[in-house]
């Protein structure tokens, strides 16, 4: 047992340690060649009343994102509060910040502690939203295509991706064969110990994930889903009308601002620290070549706006954070009277 615990947290400290070399790295990437001066200049002329506006929108995705987790475990039998769902929700997010993708299943631990949803379930319905979240964000990235054709095209450029369409059919053909004979050959191996418990987990999370067809009230979740994602738009957006060069900033530019914003934080760095900024580094200069503009000054506009807009959602994590902790704590105690 004693050697599983050093391993497990030698594993996290390695985790936590790769992370930071990640935001370091592209930490350092976005703000080589910078000029700091302009930095501070720009963040003490910048109007802080948009970006309260923005925490609001931040707080608000909080609230729609525990109430339609409740909506996903009620067809399971689970009715839990939406405090509970809020503050397993907030304490997930909280230990993203300290080892990337730790949260969900943290999420689903907490969730248990309190109201004791089996974590195999919760784990399935919090897979299931992250479905959704992409169908979401694949919905934002064709209104950017649509609206913002020559900012994508620029970003593509400027960033260097290089992505093959083999590779992608690839995996994906890949992971359906997987699927397939997992169907087919599960029931021969559920009882062998090791495997039993796999399968069985697996199954758990099946669970959560067809429980989006059982819904009753499928029209509420449509729309939590909706209220999310105009709340991340408008955290995102309104941050653009605190500094004057982004302030004519149009509903399409917003489209393409998350579609950038989100692309950054998928990548594993400690809270987005780094990739964020560089994400947003490259995409207003995409923006601002589209306009027609300087694509030196829409470098530094994007960090500058990354420097007001990322520590806005850190602070918005670590307040719902730290507050989870306690609330969650007594919740338990509560539970286990």
């Amino acid at each position: 047992m004693e050697n599983k615990s050093n391993k497990k947290t030698i594993k996290s400290v390695l985790t936590v340690i790769v992370s930071l070399a990640f935001a370091g790295f592209f930490l350092w990437l976005a703000l080589k060649g910078l000029d700091f001066k302009v930095i501070k200049q720009s963040l003490a002329k910048a109007n802080y009343m948009w970006v309260a506006f923005s925490a609001v929108f931040a707080f608000a995705a909080y609230w729609f994102r525990a109430i339609r987790w409740n909506l996903l475990l009620e067809p399971m039998g689970h009715q839990i509060s939406t405090s509970n769902s809020l503050w397993s929700l907030s304490f997930g997010y909280l230990m993203n910040l300290t080892i990337p993708r730790s949260g969900e299943l943290a999420r689903a631990t907490a969730l248990y502690g309190v109201e004791k949803v089996p974590v195999d379930k919760s784990f399935g319905t919090i897979i299931l939203e992250r479905v959704v979240d992409l169908v979401c964000m694949l919905a934002f990235l064709g209104l950017t295509l649509i609206f913002k054709y020559e900012a994508i095209l620029s970003f593509y450029e400027n960033s260097g991706i290089d992505v093959n369409p083999n590779k992608i059919l690839l995996v994906v053909a890949g992971l359906a064969v997987a699927g397939i004979l997992f169907f087919v050959f599960k029931k021969r191996f559920v009882d062998v110990p090791v495997l039993g418990k796999i399968i069985g987990f697996i199954d758990g999370i099946l669970q959560g994930l067809l429980s989006i067809f059982k819904l009753k009230q499928k029209g509420k979740f449509i729309l939590y889903t909706a209220a999310i994602w105009i709340s991340y738009y408008f955290a995102a957006y309104l941050v653009c009308f605190s500094l004057p060069e982004t302030s004519d900033f149009t509903f399409a530019d917003g489209f393409f601002i998350i579609v950038v914003g989100t692309l950054g934080m998928i990548i594993p760095a400690s809270g987005g620290i780094g990739a964020f900024n560089l994400a947003m580094k490259y995409g207003f200069m995409a923006l601002f070549l589209s306009m027609g503009k300087s694509a030196e000054l829409g470098g530094e506009m994007g960090l500058i706006y990354s420097f007001i807009s990322l520590p806005l959602q850190i602070v918005v994590m670590l307040i719902m954070g730290l507050i989870s902790i306690p609330m969650l704590a007594k919740a338990r105690a509560q539970a286990t009277v």
